[in-house]
């Protein structure tokens, strides 16, 4: 179904066309009938196209209320743009309809991770309370400096819900409780054993456990605090029944890790994890598959049963969760829903196969400061000098905790986040180019049609985190909604965070958004906006709001 913007495209290009016609007709002198007659069927057809966009939304309502799939079926008087000027999908979709996205871009850089794995020769691990938003500044300590721990077992847990515990991903000594300001709790460090000891918790039968014990396992075992919740991205309360699960199984973000690569042998434990998650909510679990390759995604996750599949083809941030709910079910202002990686989804899996919390990891190394660039086989919240040792070039580097565009800027005695898959190092881009902005010396990549990288496809780019300008009047661009495949009106959404207009964030799709699914037009942003900062203050703004 055509849009509303591309709707009021065609009619203001009709109606310049009709203004034309007239024009034109006065001028050579014709009869004033003429102009009459344009007139008269330029009404007819505005009347015909509002009668067509009001049937097809009544019909999408109506599709909706009857509990029909509107992403698979088009609910439409007239075909989408979509389906006329895309491609044919691929041969393994098998007939299924695959939801084709026109916006986007994706950055090629140099370094990305090459399918080898690597031992981690990681010694030290944190479990860091900063990573869950709305947790206390410091909570309940359940341990000490020089306990000894089990993988699996909690270290602390929240004041307000005791039942949320925070578990440690390896067995080992606690070696330091690190304090921030205000004496706030940034990292508890586990001084690793040799060898895994796991705690181990009684199973509950999948096939006759009610969603409380499964719930009250979940939390017991500490992997509840693998699940997110949208909006806001922050822990579910485990009173709350989400309305649906979304799941991604591809990353479109530059020099992502392959997730295919990662579930390589895992799928009775990620089925397991879907057998799982599909009794916590009212709804579905939703797994996305990518469309855009030339082969079919792993045998892991087409294989999966008990969940919906849907297929997306297009350039990032098609991979990203939340653009994927837009299309799918997207989020209204009182639904609750859950996002789960791949990762966490098989930790849940295996958990319910072996009553342990396995907190393995396979993290890619990628960029173009790394000497060989590759996958290295580690736990959830390894120390990052441990893992990037003997493979890190010399000179001045930016280490990035996940990929260029929405990571965070690590340094080498930090530890990973507990949703990090990626750690990335390009060259600091604090050198200056003389008049780089006007005479620009070496490629870069960029959405402009300035630079000929368009004609240069494949080129993979080695960037740096030079900005090249400062930060600018907020002018209309255009450039967010041409690269943004969301029917979100991002600019206008900025300007009402900006304006603490809460009525108008909520009325503008706040609720839809994360982080990530931003990070793309910030790259291209000619304002030079800090986009993602901005959006995260909206959402917890919103948040405050209740």
């Amino acid at each position: 179904m055509i849009n509303r913007q591309n709707r009021y495209r065609i009619i203001s290009l009709f109606l310049l066309v009709l203004v034309a016609e007239i024009a034109s007709a006065q001028s050579s002198g014709a009869r004033p009938q003429i102009a009459i007659y344009i007139l008269g069927a330029a009404a007819l057809l505005l009347v015909v196209f509002g009668i067509l966009s009001i049937s097809e939304n009544l019909m999408q309502v109506e599709a909706k209320q009857l509990g029909s799939d509107t992403t698979k079926n088009n609910f439409s008087i007239t075909p989408k743009l979509s389906e006329l000027f895309a491609g044919p999908s691929p041969a393994y979709v098998a007939g299924q309809g695959v939801h084709k996205l026109t916006k986007g871009y994706n950055i090629n850089l140099l370094g990305s991770a090459s399918k080898e794995i690597k031992s981690s020769k990681a010694k030290t691990f944190a479990v860091k309370p900063t990573n869950f938003r709305g947790l206390s500044p410091i909570p309940r300590m359940l341990v000490a400096v020089g306990d000894e721990v089990k993988a699996g077992q909690a270290l602390f847990e929240d004041k307000k819900d005791n039942r949320v515990k925070y578990v440690s991903p390896v067995s080992g000594e606690i070696a330091e409780i690190r304090r921030g300001s205000k004496r706030s709790i940034s990292d508890v460090v586990v001084l690793a054993d040799r060898e895994n000891a796991y705690l181990t918790h009684d199973i509950p039968a999948l096939e006759t456990a009610t969603r409380e014990q499964i719930v009250e396992f979940l939390l017991a075992s500490g992997a509840w605090t693998l699940l997110n919740e949208r909006p806001y991205d922050v822990l579910p309360d485990p009173d709350v029944i989400p309305a649906n699960i979304f799941i991604s199984t591809f990353e479109t973000s530059p020099l992502a890790p392959d997730l295919g690569f990662i579930a390589k042998g895992k799928g009775a434990a990620i089925q397991k994890g879907i057998d799982a998650l599909s009794k916590l909510t009212s709804g579905d679990v939703y797994i996305s598959l990518d469309a855009s390759g030339e082969a079919a995604p792993a045998p892991e996750f087409t294989g999966i049963t008990g969940a919906r599949l849907h297929w997306f083809k297009g350039k990032h941030p098609a991979g990203n969760v939340g653009v994927q709910i837009h299309h799918i079910a997207p989020i209204n202002s009182t639904d609750k829903v859950w996002t789960v990686t791949v990762e966490s989804l098989i930790t849940i899996g295996e958990l319910f196969q072996s009553g342990q919390f396995n907190a393995e990891r396979l993290i890619a190394l990628s960029g173009s400061e790394f000497e060989h660039p590759c996958y290295v086989a580690t736990h959830q919240g390894a120390n990052i000098a441990d893992l990037i040792s003997d493979n890190i070039k010399d000179g001045n580097i930016r280490l990035i905790a996940g990929d260029v565009l929405s990571g965070k800027q690590v340094d080498k005695a930090d530890f990973l986040n507990h949703a990090d898959n990626q750690i990335t190092a390009i060259p600091e881009g604090d050198d200056y180019e003389l008049f780089g902005w006007l005479l620009p010396i070496k490629p870069r990549p960029s959405v402009s049609k300035t630079y000929p990288n368009f004609l240069f496809k494949n080129h993979e780019f080695e960037p740096t985190t030079n900005t090249h300008g400062e930060k600018r009047a907020f002018v209309m661009t255009g450039q967010y909604e041409a690269l943004l495949p969301m029917d979100i009106h991002l600019q206008q959404l900025m300007k009402a965070i900006l304006a603490n207009d809460y009525e108008r964030m909520e009325g503008l799709g706040i609720t839809e958004l994360s982080e990530e699914d931003v990070a793309l037009c910030e790259f291209a942003c000619t304002s030079k906006q800090p986009l993602q900062k901005i959006l995260r203050e909206g959402l917890e703004l919103m948040r405050e709001q209740g």
